[in-house]
């Protein structure tokens, strides 16, 4: 096995190409090759000793690929601390990434203190070090395509997702009258309805003023396919097309996590922050000790602890009835899950 691993990284050369023009070729002496297979597991066999070291300055880190996050949570007096916490930990991270060949890109960088509306102006503004730079605190952040406020309100998200909507249904409606209507329908769903459910697990507990921005990218989808006008009635269309809305399709995704969880097919951090009822050995001797319902934790603040996964999944399993929750499979459960869910949106 060592040595099929040697053959796979030695000897490997690169070339730079810009039109006809070549460079010479050059030996990679250092990291894995791009695009591979095996490239994105050897690199994480590279960097598990990067998790370790984080949390010994009692962060939490959370990787994907080469993307590291660090965050941790404080008291509104005690931000100072964590600053420095987090200061010291990121310079450990750098002299780390040296030691392996591996550079910290500064530039991009980014740190956001999150917290409720109210305690915004508790938030400080003073530069985190970063090795030799200064990293200014931002209001928002791009995580994984994801856009997240200070403030936790997902509104820059949500303008942005309903923005790129739009755009792809202005583009499609140049070709409208170009194509079949199952060919347009495929179109924006590629399109479209991705753009539109991409992460829309974190939109659990938005108030319905941004849901209906959402709301109106499908019904301006929906209008195009069946060529009608601005301001007819949409819910036929939708029936039609068999769409849920969008506080249905938020609902879907969070469901088909908790089932993922449950079946040990969901990330560990997601998986063990739901626990069945049954479970609960105070409940041995109840009616519900056979249940398949989750506990829901208790919140203090409604307008951010009841979006938590651990709540608002929670909250959508136990809303839906034990036939579809004791589905066998997860595709079986998809199907169960849409069709009580479009019942209930157009029932």
């Amino acid at each position: 096995m060592h040595r099929w691993f040697s053959s796979y990284l030695h000897g490997r050369v690169q070339q730079v190409r810009c039109g006809s023009t070549r460079s010479t070729w050059k030996a990679v002496l250092y990291g894995v090759p791009q695009g591979s297979v095996l490239g994105p597991i050897l690199f994480l066999l590279y960097t598990a000793d990067l998790i370790r070291l984080i949390q010994t300055h009692n962060l939490s880190p959370h990787l994907y690929a080469d993307d590291t996050q660090v965050y941790g949570a404080c008291q509104p007096s005690a931000t100072a601390q964590l600053s420095a916490c987090v200061s010291a930990c990121l310079a450990d991270v750098a002299a780390w990434m040296r030691s392996n060949r591996l550079q910290l890109n500064t530039a991009k960088t980014e740190v956001i203190w999150c917290s409720s509306t109210r305690r915004q102006h508790q938030i400080p503004h003073v530069p985190f070090a970063v090795g030799a730079d200064a990293v200014e605190p931002v209001c928002v952040v791009r995580d994984l395509g994801i856009f997240l406020d200070s403030d936790l309100t997902m509104r820059t998200h949500v303008a942005r997702a309903a923005s790129a909507c739009f755009a792809a249904l202005r583009q499609i409606c140049g070709i409208r009258r170009s194509v079949s209507t199952p060919v347009l329908r495929s179109l924006v769903a590629a399109l479209v309805l991705t753009k539109l459910d991409y992460g829309c697990a974190t939109l659990a507990g938005l108030p319905t003023s941004l849901l209906d921005k959402l709301q109106s990218v499908l019904n301006a989808a929906a209008r195009l396919i069946f060529c009608r006008r601005k301001y007819e009635h949409v819910t036929p269309l939708l029936k039609d097309l068999h769409w849920l809305r969008v506080p249905e399709r938020i609902t879907f995704r969070l469901a088909t996590l908790a089932y993922r969880c449950q079946h040990d097919t969901a990330p560990n951090y997601l998986a063990t922050q739901l626990i069945r009822v049954s479970d609960d050995t105070g409940r041995s001797r109840l009616r519900s000790s056979s249940s398949l319902d989750l506990t829901i934790h208790r919140t203090r603040h409604a307008t951010i602890g009841d979006r938590a996964f651990s709540v608002s999944a929670a909250r959508a399993w136990n809303s839906l009835p034990e036939t579809v929750q004791s589905s066998e499979s997860l595709a079986i459960f998809r199907r169960r899950l849409k069709s009580e869910l479009f019942r209930r949106s157009f029932q």
